[in-house]
């Protein structure tokens, strides 16, 4: 079957060995890991680093695909390019679709507590992560992870599932779409700093949640004395003075902790300014030179 590939060169790489046609390739920046080996692969000619998809629609359907693959491809697929392959074009969302549709999936499903998040092949449309369910896969979220951790934990299920139903619409045989329930859909916006500053007024496990939600960038953040500190690593602690506000902090044994509005959150990890990141120990003594 030929492709017309959009997105980060891995993916073509193993729709290339499992014997698909590689037709045409946009790869969405010229560093992207993996961009080298593909253009030794398939040549110059078929890939191409690639600012506008609109503007690569001739060249696209020149290259006469079957089917347009997205993987990690973070613009829209105008109408335009979808409409050039007879299958039309398909794409994997890191989340289980309906639920955090958007650029920022895997920060909203560790931000909101979900035991378990996934990956959706769908079909592509106008709007972003909206079109019929191809199929899906499941995957536990462990509490220590970040949302860094999260994504890259779930790449491997993403590419497994493209493969498989790439693969189905090799053998004519295209899986079968399901609508998304509209009902049950929720939004995956970038977090604006609103959202990353930490309000020591919530409960501490929503805290530690921003926290590996946000987890190394961008960083969820608070003000200890006249410094504003990016917090990267925190943990709970049900041991703290009830005479403490919110918000107030204090050292215990080496390690800051910041009251919140039903227990303490000790402060692991932290970055001032843009600097490396900043020990327990560190963090315990800005504290405590602030209080």
């Amino acid at each position: 079957m030929r492709i017309a590939f959009v997105g980060l060169p891995l993916a073509a790489l193993l729709l290339a060995k499992d014997g698909h046609t590689i037709a045409w390739a946009g790869i969405c920046r010229r560093d992207a890991p993996g961009t080298r080996r593909l253009r030794r692969l398939l040549g110059d000619g078929v890939v191409h680093v690639v600012p506008d998809l609109a503007r690569a629609a001739d060249a696209i359907a020149a290259a006469k695909p079957d089917l347009v693959v997205s993987w990690f491809w973070t613009k829209k697929v105008p109408r335009a390019v979808r409409r050039l392959a007879r299958f039309g074009a398909i794409g994997v969302h890191p989340s289980l679709l309906p639920r955090h549709r958007g650029p920022d999936p895997t920060f909203w499903a560790i931000d909101a507590g979900d035991e378990v998040t996934g990956v959706t092949a769908h079909v592509l449309e106008d709007d972003y992560d909206t079109g019929a369910m191809l199929g899906r896969r499941s995957l536990r979220i462990d509490p220590a992870w970040s949302a860094w951790t999260l994504a890259k934990k779930l790449d491997r299920p993403s590419l497994a599932l493209l493969r498989e139903v790439v693969g189905a619409y090799a053998r004519g045989e295209p899986p079968a779409a399901e609508a998304q329930d509209e009902a049950a859909a929720t939004p995956a916006p970038t977090p604006d700093d609103d959202v990353l500053e930490l309000r020591w007024t919530e409960p501490a496990a929503a805290i530690v949640r921003r926290v590996r939600a946000a987890s190394p960038w961008p960083g969820a953040f608070t003000a200890i004395g006249d410094e504003v500190l990016t917090i990267t690593r925190a943990r709970v602690t049900t041991n703290v003075p009830r005479a403490l506000e919110p918000g107030e902090a204090f050292v215990r044994d080496g390690v800051a902790i910041v009251r919140a509005a039903d227990a303490g959150v000790e402060l692991l990890g932290a970055r001032l300014d843009e600097e490396e990141e900043l020990d327990a120990e560190t963090i315990a003594d800005l504290v405590g030179a602030s209080s």
